[in-house]
């Protein structure tokens, strides 16, 4: 598996969620890459790595969530672990952002996890993403935004808010 991989399915999560119901979303590998900043070559490889290791079924364009739970409460963290750097400006990650913002009180002294990114409103620490493109991507889709966020707290936060995504992710992906 590699970084964007993670980014690939957390994409694909995302336009499910955004579906209806009734309906499993349409989605090409050519979208992808453009919703997500990863050449089309590199989607390709990611959704035969992800149907490899069983996070996708094979042929059908369909997650298997729970073995995505699975992988992302238990494994990302060992196979991605977090790259921490210093004061920089950027998107907001981890709990200081949504849907973990309001669980958890930082006071205005405290520097917040964040990506380095020109666009960014923020000042914290650096908090290197999953893959280099998903500030991009996150900006263009605030549900993926909202799993990136999750998968950062998984990764990289306290005990608490590590739990806290981990409900949030169990809940979101009907387990």
């Amino acid at each position: 598996m590699k970084a964007q991989d993670i980014l690939i399915i957390l994409k694909i999560q995302s336009l499910c969620d955004q579906a209806d119901g009734d309906n499993p979303p349409s989605w090409s590998q050519r979208q992808l890459a453009q919703a997500t900043g990863v050449s089309l070559s590199q989607v390709n490889a990611a959704c035969g790595r992800l149907e490899k290791v069983g996070l996708l079924s094979p042929g059908k364009h369909r997650i298997v969530r729970s073995n995505l739970l699975k992988f992302l409460v238990h494994g990302l963290q060992y196979s991605f672990p977090i790259q921490m750097g210093g004061i920089t400006r950027g998107i907001p990650t981890g709990y200081a952002a949504e849907p973990l913002k309001g669980e958890f009180l930082a006071s205005e002294e405290e520097l917040v996890p964040v990506w380095p990114d020109a666009q960014g409103s923020v000042r914290g620490l650096s908090f290197k993403p999953i893959y280099r493109s998903a500030p991009m991507a996150a900006r263009k889709d605030g549900r993926l935004y909202e799993y990136l966020v999750l998968i950062d707290a998984i990764r990289g936060g306290r005990a608490r808010e590590r739990a806290k995504a981990i409900e949030i992710l169990t809940e979101r992906l009907g387990q």
